[in-house]
């Protein structure tokens, strides 16, 4: 294993470390470590809050800032963060209009969001599911949060910056997730520091086929395909859960695995966005890029997301955060 880092037990510390001081005009970093949060608050807006396991840069803690996520809360690598984390967070940025947890299906974060909002008043919750490759896996009971989760934190970030109340942005929320897909497919395995080896062997011509962001096994391993092919079934797998309701303007999102280059999704970008819009979707709106990684790994995902009027409203918003910036 060759990664830049001192020590495992403090490879998460350092690198927050570094991560605030190099944005320290729009990030604050939590005492002892435990979130991170914009600097500037808005009185009278309902505060975001996310996290999850550390390893999927730049979520969550990318997302921080303007028009997106009030506080993130990184747990170690691959590890949820703690009820602690969480309400640490919530207590340092809501300024009395409550908060709202985004939060991807995976059994730990939803366990340690749910006792959060236990021990907090005026707390609700959207759950982030969107991974059609399998419905439950060793980490999830039900689909697994994947890509679409920025989806969701960008549109409901933007509206809770317009003064949107937390109920009305925790339907926004559950309605964006309600119409976004998503599925991956790793070519390598990723390399946990604690752990010094792969996750998981893969040979050199083969490929996981829906694999989750943590490395987790996916619908099968295959040989390796070409990349029509390969967006071809994970289209025809979008499409197909979304039934008829994959017609019409559309948000197209290739996420990376933090190993594959930019090239590689935007020819991705190119199979997926042609097999759509043959199929009657409209590519309104795109983005292409590594934001919810998994490490090393090599691979990307597709995700889909159906717009309306309000979602694509919501989607140009201003944004001003580390990893996602337009508008301002």
């Amino acid at each position: 294993m060759k990664k830049f880092m001192n020590s495992v037990d403090t490879v998460l510390t350092e690198s927050l470390n570094g991560f605030v001081a190099a944005h320290a005009d729009i990030l604050v970093l939590g005492e002892e470590h435990k979130f991170i949060r914009r600097k500037v608050m808005k009185p009278g807006k309902v505060a975001l809050i996310s996290g999850g396991g550390s390893g999927h840069e730049p979520l969550h803690a990318g997302f921080v800032g303007h028009g997106m996520l009030d506080a993130a809360c990184p747990g170690q690598v691959f590890t949820s963060p703690t009820p602690d984390q969480i309400r640490a967070a919530a207590a340092a940025v809501d300024t009395g209009a409550g908060c709202l947890f985004i939060v991807k299906n995976y059994e730990g974060d939803v366990m340690n969001f749910d006792m959060a909002g236990e021990m907090a008043d005026g707390v609700l919750q959207v759950v982030i599911n969107d991974d059609v490759a399998v419905e439950n896996s060793s980490f999830t009971t039900g689909r697994r949060g994947v890509a679409g989760t920025l989806v969701v934190e960008k549109i409901v970030g933007a509206a809770a910056e317009q003064g949107m109340a937390l109920a009305d942005l925790k339907a926004l929320g559950d309605r964006i997730n309600s119409a976004t897909r998503s599925m991956g497919v790793a070519l390598t395995s990723c390399t946990v520091p604690a752990a010094g080896r792969p996750t998981f062997d893969i040979g050199d011509g083969e490929m996981e086929f829906g694999v989750g962001i943590h490395g987790e096994p996916g619908r099968r391993r295959d040989t390796l395909k070409s990349a029509d092919v390969i967006a071809e079934e994970i289209c025809a797998a979008i499409l197909g859960d979304l039934s008829n309701r994959a017609k019409g303007p559309a948000l197209l999102f290739i996420n990376g695995f933090g190993g594959t280059p930019l090239m590689e999704l935007y020819l991705m970008y190119n199979s997926a966005r042609n097999i759509f819009e043959k199929q009657g979707v409209t590519v309104t709106r795109s983005l292409v890029g590594s934001y919810v990684t998994s490490l090393d790994m090599a691979g990307c995902s597709i995700t889909l997301t159906m717009l309306d009027d309000e979602a694509t409203s919501m989607w140009d918003a201003p944004v001003h955060t580390v990893a996602l910036r337009w508008g301002l």
